[in-house]
């Protein structure tokens, strides 16, 4: 399917931004945490470039993850409206989660939602995430649950799912998945890495079946200070250079 570049008709801004979020898509696909045409990573456009609207960015639906170009990415309101004119439908229901994390959350640059089987494994799990690793101990450092209330598309569930997330930047949704909030797209990418690990460590290691040594509460208490000293006050800003040049070699295409 050919797609119409909008290098040239978007402000570079917004490109540099499509550019990344596609990049986004085409890792959470490379690193298997898709799922077909379903979830969502949202984007919120500056207001430099939306003029002070609530404007975001989102996947075309119908396109597999390794398949979403920065062009093809639609333009959308709170509403889920399209914004531009594109060929590919977007998905309203899907977007109840999304507009809810950005209406709560002003500064959230990206939300980005997954439904892997280790991630939905622990969200079925009474217990949630459990202090067994260091990966877990960055989790649990903002983390937050909310019950499961079928499928996610009634807006009436809006209110209770941003008070359960209320500041955390790490969300389970009990039965469904999970879903990660970022200051921009590297933040929600790196944090759902950690995520994702967190929950495969603990399938694994409850398979083992042998008795688990949990992380010391002390060390969890003091994991806000860790962080920053062990990112160097960057963060996501380490890493996603180099995912920016894994995605290059997997395909560039990601760019048109």
């Amino acid at each position: 399917m050919h797609i119409p570049s909008l290098k040239e008709v978007v402000s570079a801004e917004e490109w540099a931004l499509r550019c990344d979020l596609a990049a986004c898509y085409r890792l959470v696909a490379a690193y298997g945490w898709s799922d077909l045409v379903f979830t969502h990573i949202s984007a919120k456009l500056p207001d430099s470039v939306s003029g002070g609207e609530h404007q975001f960015l989102i996947n075309p639906y119908g396109l597999m993850f390794d398949e979403i170009t920065a062009s093809s990415l639609v333009k959308v309101d709170m509403a889920c409206n399209k914004l531009h004119d594109s060929p590919f439908p977007v998905n309203p229901a899907g977007f109840v989660i999304h507009s809810a994390v950005h209406e709560a959350r002003p500064e959230a640059g990206c939300v980005l939602h997954t439904h892997t089987r280790a991630g939905v494994g622990v969200s079925a799990q009474k217990a949630g995430i459990l202090p067994i690793s260091q990966q877990s101990t960055f989790v649990l450092a903002s983390l937050a649950y909310h019950d499961y209330e079928g499928v996610a598309f009634r807006p009436e569930e809006k209110p209770r799912l941003q008070a359960d997330l209320g500041q955390a930047n790490y969300l389970v949704l009990r039965n469904h998945g999970l879903l990660t909030v970022g200051r921009t797209i590297a933040d929600a990418f790196l944090a759902m890495y950690t995520f994702e690990n967190t929950c495969r460590i603990q399938v694994d290691a409850l398979a083992g079946g042998g008795e688990l040594t949990q992380v010391d509460p002390r060390i969890l208490a003091g994991m806000a200070d860790v962080m920053r000293i062990a990112t160097a006050g960057q963060g996501s800003q380490l890493s996603w250079p180099a995912l920016l040049r894994k995605v290059e070699r997997l395909d560039p295409g990601y760019r048109t």
